[in-house]
């Protein structure tokens, strides 16, 4: 049995039950979960190791962890943010911001395309290698001189890693920072959150290692293992599929534990952050937070008009890269079958392998939660679910 700590608002024992159970059900080995409702913390919990392999260092309230693709959610939000400050045209032309980029046929690419995933290029014919997609000049100028799979605006499909350079570069053109000195300085610290992009040396000893971890058999589960579609696992398996080579855009994958990796600034998965910080993240996306260190909005990132952009459908049905049918809003993925959050207003982004954070304005919530324990599974994490129906089951009780 893990001894989970932390509290939970009344009302909301489903969550600590929910998270709990998933060390028994689902082979959790180190994870935290935390939920904010109109601004206010009403859930922080935490429990298992640092490490998954059940080493001796226990998880902390303030542990740290790389949360991949959890990071495109967070990395989003600067151009919106710069499109709210008058500073990025969303219906610009990319190349307009990064002449370079119009290359190869890529010269009516939109930042709208970007941010929806339809701009054509998730894969690289050259991968480049750990290195040189951390360098900060290798991944930009890959991206610009590729040539599109399909035509820009016309599909969408996931830019798993691609996204990094193509995100990244635009900010570091429309402001002369990097992305990552960029939320640093506009977001992380202005709101007080434990949240990197570009690990800090200093910061190092409070992030957990990742591995990958197998689940639970079937009987101990309480259910049958659940197998991907064919066609899916297909994609997964033919080494010429655009799902293979959007994951293989760096080859070979890379050390997400090396501390090079972690100091790099990867907006499409190398984001480092607690749970609490993501949630608070979410939280002042669509309202203020009470006790939040900044003269804008009080606390509040989003105006109105912006929260609108993000969660409006831009991207939706059968995704060129991931097989299943997705839905996009502007850097954000939309509550779907293949996505399910806590309902139709939802907002946020998956981490392959388990993480999860988003925000519902309608319930008025921020929601994260981050493992070490990565699994198989890009968008629909068995544990994650299970957290957020418990937080559906919460608010349903609360509201009868």
């Amino acid at each position: 049995m893990v001894d989970v700590q932390g509290t939970v608002a009344i009302g909301f024992e489903p969550v600590r039950d929910a998270f709990a159970a998933n060390f028994a059900r689902h082979g959790e080995r180190g994870a935290a979960v935390v939920l904010y409702r109109e601004g206010e913390k009403v859930v922080d919990l935490w429990g298992g190791t640092k490490t998954p392999d059940d080493g001796p260092e226990p998880w902390a309230r303030d542990t740290a962890q790389v949360v991949r693709s959890v990071t495109k959610g967070v990395a989003a939000a600067v151009p919106l943010l710069l499109h709210q400050r008058g500073q990025l045209d969303l219906d610009g032309r990319v190349s307009t911001y990064w002449p370079e980029f119009k290359a190869a046929g890529k010269e009516r690419v939109l930042v709208r395309h970007l941010l929806a995933h339809r701009t054509g290029v998730p894969v690289l014919d050259t991968p480049l290698t750990p290195d040189e997609a951390i360098d900060g000049i290798s991944g930009p100028r890959a991206v610009a001189a590729q040539r599109p799979v399909w035509e820009p605006g016309t599909a969408h499909g996931y830019h798993a890693q691609t996204y990094s350079w193509l995100l990244g570069e635009l900010v570091r053109r429309v402001t002369g920072r990097t992305i990552g000195r960029w939320i640093a300085e506009e977001i992380a610290r202005p709101l007080g959150l434990d949240l990197w992009l570009g690990l800090p040396e200093e910061q190092r000893d409070r992030v957990g290692r990742i591995a990958a971890v197998e689940a639970l058999s079937a009987p101990a589960a309480q259910g049958p293992r659940l197998r991907p579609k064919r066609s899916v696992a297909e994609a997964y398996r033919d080494p010429e599929s655009l799902t293979r080579r959007a994951f293989a855009a760096i080859t070979p994958l890379p050390d997400e534990n090396d501390p090079a990796y972690l100091a790099a600034e990867l907006p499409a998965s190398g984001g480092v952050a607690t749970a609490e910080a993501l949630a608070r993240f979410y939280a002042a996306l669509i309202g203020p937070l009470p006790s939040a260190r900044t003269a804008r909005s009080g606390g509040r990132l989003f105006a109105p008009a912006t929260l609108t952009m993000a969660r409006t459908e831009e991207s939706a049905g059968p995704d060129r890269v991931l097989v299943v049918g997705t839905r996009f809003g502007l850097g954000y993925m939309l509550h779907g079958p293949a996505c399910p959050l806590l309902g139709p207003g939802s907002f946020g982004h998956p981490g392959r392998g388990g993480s999860l954070a988003f925000a519902d304005p309608e319930a008025r919530i921020g929601f994260a939660y981050v493992t070490n324990g990565m699994r198989r599974g890009v968008t629909a994490d068995p544990r994650a679910q299970a957290l957020v129906r418990a937080v559906r089951t919460s608010l349903a009780a609360r509201e009868a």
